[in-house]
This record gives C-alpha cells, sequence and structure tokens, in this order.
C-alpha cells in the first residue's frame, strides 16, 4: 500500500484537476494568513475572509474525496 506522501505524488502527477485544487487551496491559505495579519477587519472584509473560509474548505473536502478514491480503487483519476 502507498504512503499518504506517495498517493499525494502520484496523484499531482496523474490528475490536473487534483493540482488546480492543490494550488488553490495554498492561494486561500495565503491569502487568509495575509487577512488574519490585520488587527481590524472591515465588514467587506470580514465577508471576503469568510468566502474564502469556505471555499478553501470545499477545496479541501475534494481534494479528501480524490484521495479516498484513489486509495480505496487504486484509480488513476483522469486527467482534465
Amino acid at each position: 500500500m502507498l504512503t499518504d506522501e506517495a498517493i499525494l505524488e502520484q496523484l499531482r502527477q496523474s490528475n490536473s484537476e487534483f493540482r488546480e485544487l492543490e494550488l488553490s487551496h495554498h492561494r486561500l491559505d495565503l491569502e487568509l494568513n495575509e487577512l488574519q495579519k490585520r488587527h481590524v477587519l472591515t465588514p467587506a472584509e470580514e465577508l471576503e475572509k469568510r468566502r474564502m473560509q469556505k471555499e478553501k474548505l470545499v477545496k479541501k473536502d475534494k481534494l479528501a474525496e480524490l484521495i479516498r478514491l484513489y486509495r480505496e480503487h487504486g484509480l488513476q483519476p483522469t486527467a482534465h
């Protein structure tokens, strides 16, 4: 059985959707970190922060689903 890191690397190499989700998730993480460095957020920034947190969670869930499918079925998800 492959290690978690081996599965991640396999998906990164073989699945463009996984790569795009991972990159987008990382980008959102960086943007949220920048927002959280501020002491006070405007109402608009607060809304944007919540939107980004939700989007990040959706992407994380999709990444986990792709990993689960790979683990359960040994699937090579199709590249898009």
